[in-house]
């Protein structure tokens, strides 16, 4: 049954990810729900049709974090961008490893925070992560979606995002946010649907220092589950 809240409406669902125990994820009921009476989002450049975006769980997503289950847990820091629900960080941060979920979305911190509580986590450390032109303000400081939440900071060796590469970036703002927080020897990953902007993605990680592998992940549909196109990059860099 949805649950009403404040100007939109949720669900809450059990997600099966392989390798790891299923998660209680609370997300918005669909992709018609709006709710920007401040018009916090649409000063970050997120329109009423993308707000509800960030509320969805996405087939990308759930690939990412079924190859977050197989990391091995050690002492590295992970970042994960746009995460939307953050379905990444929560399999991530219930192995016990050091992640920082971010995105800019106005009310995905909270529903990062509700769905820890529902599974019996502590809290998940939560940046605000902006790149583009609505990243910063006319003085030269990030943008942030709530005065309580700071910007990402600090370099990470292992930074994931997925279905990042939805939005034409010629400038390579994605690709300079990224080598802005990644360690001298850091390793990046993609979950990417086949969107036509993954080319112009490659040539801006390669000229920060990055070298690509790019693997199939196309599936058929199968009982209860969609058929899902798509492609895992990798980038890797190692210390000069």
């Amino acid at each position: 049954m949805p649950h009403p809240s404040p100007g939109y409406l949720t669900k809450q669902d059990s997600i099966a990810v392989g390798g790891v125990d299923d998660l209680l994820i609370r997300s918005l009921l669909d992709n018609n729900q709006f709710h920007d009476p401040l018009d916090e989002a649409l000063n970050l450049g997120i329109s009423s049709a993308t707000w509800p975006l960030f509320g969805l769980l996405w087939p990308s997503g759930s690939r990412m974090a079924e190859r977050m289950a197989l990391r091995p847990v050690t002492t590295e820091r992970i970042l994960e961008i746009g995460c939307g629900l953050a379905l990444s960080s929560l399999v991530a941060h219930r192995r016990g490893a050091d992640v920082t979920a971010s995105d800019c979305h106005p009310l995905t911190h909270a529903f990062l925070d509700h769905n820890t509580r529902l599974n019996g986590l502590e809290p998940i450390t939560y940046r605000h992560g902006l790149w583009g032109t609505a990243a910063v303000r006319e003085d030269g400081q990030p943008v942030l979606t709530q005065a309580h939440d700071t910007g990402v900071s600090g370099l990470f060796d292992l930074i994931v995002g997925s279905d990042i590469l939805y939005e034409r970036d010629d400038e390579g703002t994605l690709a300079h946010f990224i080598n802005t927080h990644a360690a001298a020897s850091c390793e990046i990953w993609v979950v990417d649907p086949n969107r036509g902007n993954r080319p112009a993605f490659h040539k801006h990680m390669a000229r920060v220092g990055f070298a690509m592998h790019e693997q199939v992940l196309d599936q058929p549909a199968q009982s209860g589950s969609v058929a899902y196109k798509g492609r895992m990059l990798t980038y890797t860099r190692a210390p000069t």
